[in-house]
């Protein structure tokens, strides 16, 4: 029996253990845990017939955990390497170039991979374990067997809005090194600056690289610094020293110049390029401008000559050409660009748009490269090789691959790390939307709407950082970090939401070596987050962090909580109007940001919702729901208390439950024309008993929104109804003279209350 037990003991050790997951990121695709362990030596033996670079890269990495010694003595060696050939079987290049066995024994690591690649990526997972055992110095036996899913695994840094050094530069690429991405997507030219030197054409960066000032703050405030900006740009030997360093991490670096849109820093310099005089300057304000690349002869010549000198500075199969944001304003009021539609038969300045595409692409693929672009390129028909980056949601990822076009997806809603990680009242100034780690680690960059042939398509993921409000490295690094991790598995293919909490306990464990490397992350995830939930035909506000919830303390009177207030057990009850503040305390002491809360409450609130059409994924937290929970949206503060729908209007019916009496319904609507939120065009109000008859008691035109600058209150009589339906509509398409012409209208909404 003592035996019986014995055994059921080690078996029982045995599979706790295995189920246990080391601190990987991303994590492996198999991992077989053995008997035994490695010891970290003081002086690591190295066979001398390692790759070279990578070996270098991985010694320095170690830094002082170890010494190192190298040994022609293959039995002798401790960290040993093999090239495998590729497979005969029918297997491309990318399926296998990443592909690596790790093996760890009480005797030594053992890597085998069919490229050096592959034995780059078995050196990162090496990395982690070291670090991971820096202080008992005992990795566990195990062997790995590892494999992306994505072929692009990227993440994007703009340096046009705010520019960044070549140093910083090679951090951002070390970063993605140490978690197993692949590209660098280097967005070099915009409106607001023109950042590589291009010999043909000096004045590009003599005058495109510089701005008189810049806007600083909420985009609403309308502030500018007033200090020249510049002038940024990289050398073309920088240029050559970043691919060279990112080749020697096996990054790819893809570069991105803008065309048609975005161009106003080129056409400061060559004004001539444009469909109108000018002149023009580099953009102070952040947006899109209605003046771009006018589709003549000469400006094809001048876009072929600048793609001729980044064709020699970038190896990459693919050249990102932009492509998003035209406006058509400028091709609309010019005759050349009119009578060019005409004479190639083209439906309108959308075709005009693919015309300009399939120009550039043609001759990009006569040097041997391929395109890619956001997927405004897809409008008027995508060029025949072109890969689309779908961005404005997942749709233009879909049509792409259904035409058996290569796509990478990059959608804001998960893969915009420019957007709020945390409560916005808590974070720095950022551009809008609210992208915690927890969405970005949920994504799937498989639409369900493709079958497996397909999906053969999508090439893999991307994030995304625009720099409109990040001022210097340090902010880059907060707004990468910790969200990069979860794309790195996302991408590696190994994420599971449904395990999201044991994911986050990796993280964690990833930020002691963030702190070893000075990387300034976002701690947003130690602080409270919270959530309304409906509760008792009203609302009650759900409160959680990372740590132990017992550590929660909140308070219900406004004040800022301490040790000693209230302690969090439960969702609070939210009775009436009020302002609950919360943070997370640790052996007495405070440990997070004070989070705070106010609620207005009325005769909606918690109360059953549903809309016709639903949000944007950009703007869609907390759903319709938003729309009833008690929380008045702030102006500068879009990602958590509003909905924002482009093109689409708001359909909302509340059901009270039974009869409700009511004279008064309230709503407020956003005007921001830089950022394309234009405020509602009309308001309809409806009252029913039955949900299927409804009486129209309340209409409010577009001239009363505006009159009211979108804080709408509406005397409604004396109403006694179960059903209320609110139907807000939608600007429409921008007119001209406004930016983003042509293009459909958001519109945001937060709540709807009644009184």
């Amino acid at each position: 029996m003592q035996r019986f037990l014995f055994l059921f003991s080690i078996l029982f050790s045995t599979v706790l253990g295995a189920q246990k997951k080391l601190n990987l990121i991303p994590y492996p695709q198999n991992i077989t845990l053995e008997d035994g362990v490695f010891i970290i030596p003081e002086t690591l033996i190295l066979s001398d017939q390692l790759p070279k670079e990578e070996t270098d890269y991985f010694k320095k990495r170690l830094g002082s955990l170890v010494k190192f010694k190298y040994s022609s003595k293959r039995e002798e060696a401790q960290l040993t390497q093999a090239l495998v050939p590729q497979p005969k079987i029918p297997v491309t290049t990318e399926e296998v170039k990443e592909k690596y066995t790790l093996s760890i024994s009480s005797k030594g690591i053992f890597i085998t991979s069919h490229t050096k690649q592959g034995y780059f990526l078995a050196l990162q997972t090496l990395l982690q374990l070291f670090e991971e055992h820096r202080e008992d110095r005992k990795i566990p036996a195990l062997r790995i067997e590892d494999q992306p899913k994505f072929a692009w695994r990227g993440m994007h840094l703009d340096v046009c809005r705010h520019f960044f050094t070549v140093d910083e530069v090679k951090q951002y690429i070390d970063y993605l090194a140490m978690y197993k991405l692949n590209t660098f997507h280097w967005h070099l030219t915009d409106d607001q600056g023109w950042r590589i030197e291009i010999k043909k054409y000096p004045k590009l960066t003599q005058i495109g690289s510089k701005r008189k000032e810049s806007m600083i703050g909420a985009y609403v405030d309308n502030t500018f610094d007033g200090k020249p900006y510049g002038p940024y740009f990289y050398t073309q030997a920088q240029i050559k020293d970043v691919v060279k360093y990112a080749q020697e991490r096996h990054i790819t670096v893809v570069p991105e110049i803008e065309m048609p849109g975005h161009a106003l820093a080129a056409l400061s310099a060559y004004p001539e390029l444009a469909c109108t005089k000018g002149p023009f300057e580099a953009a102070t304000k952040w947006g899109v401008f209605d003046d771009v690349f006018c589709p003549k002869d000469e400006t094809f010549t001048f876009l072929e000559n600048v793609l001729d000198e980044v064709i020699k500075l970038f190896p990459s199969q693919y050249i990102h050409i932009g492509g998003d944001e035209c406006p058509k304003t400028r091709w609309k009021e010019c005759a050349h660009c009119q009578e060019l539609i005409k004479k190639n038969n083209l439906k309108d300045e959308h075709g005009l748009q693919s015309y300009f595409i399939h120009r550039i692409e043609k001759y990009v693929n006569s040097k041997g490269r391929k395109i890619i672009g956001w997927d405004e390129i897809l409008e008027g028909g995508l060029a025949p090789n072109a890969a689309v980056m779908s961005w404005t949601g997942v749709n233009g990822g879909i049509e792409a691959a259904k035409s058996k076009h290569f796509a990478v997806m990059t959608p804001g809603a998960y893969c915009y790390f420019d957007h709020y990680q945390g409560d916005p009242q808590s974070e720095p100034n950022a551009f809008g939307g609210f992208t915690p780690l927890d969405k970005v680690y949920s994504y799937n960059p498989i639409p369900a709407e493709l079958n497996a042939e397909q999906a053969k398509y999508i090439m893999g993921v991307q994030a995304n950082l625009w720099t409109e409000y990040i001022l210097d490295f340090k902010q880059v690094q907060y707004m990468i970090f910790p969200r990069l991790l979860a794309l790195s598995e996302v991408g590696w293919g190994t994420s599971d939401p449904k395990n999201y909490k044991e994911f986050e306990n990796r993280v964690i464990s990833q930020f002691r070596v963030l702190d070893k490397m000075k990387v300034n992350y976002a701690k947003s995830i130690y602080n409270i987050s919270g959530k309304v939930i409906p509760a008792n035909n009203g609302i009650a506000y759900e409160l959680s962090t990372s740590q132990n919830s017992d550590g929660i303390r909140y308070t219900v009177d406004g004040t800022a909580p301490t040790i000693n207030s209230n302690t969090y057990q439960k969702p609070v009850s939210i009775p009436g109007s009020l302002t609950i503040q919360s943070a997370y305390f640790e052996n007495g002491q405070l440990k997070s940001a004070v989070s705070s809360q106010e609620f207005s409450i009325s005769k909606t609130t918690g109360k059953k919702i549903t809309l016709e059409q639903q949000p944007s994924e950009n703007y869609s937290f907390g759903g319709a729901f938003t729309l009833v929970d008690g929380i008045i949206g702030n102006v500068k503060q879009l990602g958590k208390t509003w909905l924002g729908f482009q093109g689409k209007d708001v359909v909302a019916t509340i059901d009270f439950g039974q009869k409700t009496g009511f004279s008064e319904v309230y709503f407020n609507t956003l005007e921001n024309k830089g950022s394309w939120i234009h405020l509602a065009k009309s308001a309809k109000i409806f009252v029913s008993d039955d949900n299927k008859n409804f009486k129209l008691i309340k209409e409010i035109g577009k001239e009363e929104i505006q009159n009211t600058k979108g804080k709408i209150k509406l005397n409604a009589g004396s109403q006694n109804a179960k059903y209320l339906k609110v139907i807000i509509e939608n600007a429409g398409i921008i007119p001209a003279g406004n930016p983003g012409a042509d293009s459909k209208a958001w519109l945001f909404v937060d709540e709807i209350g009644v009184l």
